[in-house]
């Protein structure tokens, strides 16, 4: 089974994430199918960047996001315009909407100081 979920980068202390596609059984860190994306938490507001087309297909082949994923999507809006896609919208339009989103969030992201 394919599982959308988190890949850890970065340094110690200084994590960030890859959004990817792998199998269940494999390791958080092991061999993955397909990067669908970003996700860096240490910035005010956190970034997140993803290939939503991608993440559309997979979802639509089965695959299942990690409960992480499921957070991220649902702040983002991602499974929202994914329902609307299931329910038959124009995968344009909802690109569109998504271009427009992401430009308005990811805007001069600045790392927190902790």
């Amino acid at each position: 089974m394919v599982r959308i979920r988190l890949r850890r980068t970065g340094m110690k202390g200084q994590a960030s994430y890859r959004i990817v596609a792998a199998e269940k059984e494999k390791p958080r860190d092991g061999k993955f199918l397909e990067i669908l994306g970003s996700y860096n938490p240490r910035t005010e507001p956190s970034t997140v960047v993803v290939q939503e087309d991608r993440i559309y297909h997979w979802l639509k082949n089965g695959a299942q996001p990690s409960d992480s994923v499921a957070q991220i999507f649902n702040y983002t809006g991602i499974a929202e315009r994914y329902e609307r896609f299931k329910a038959g919208e124009e995968l344009d339009v909802l690109m569109a909407e998504s271009e427009k989103m992401m430009e308005e969030r990811n805007v001069n992201p600045r790392t927190r100081r902790d």
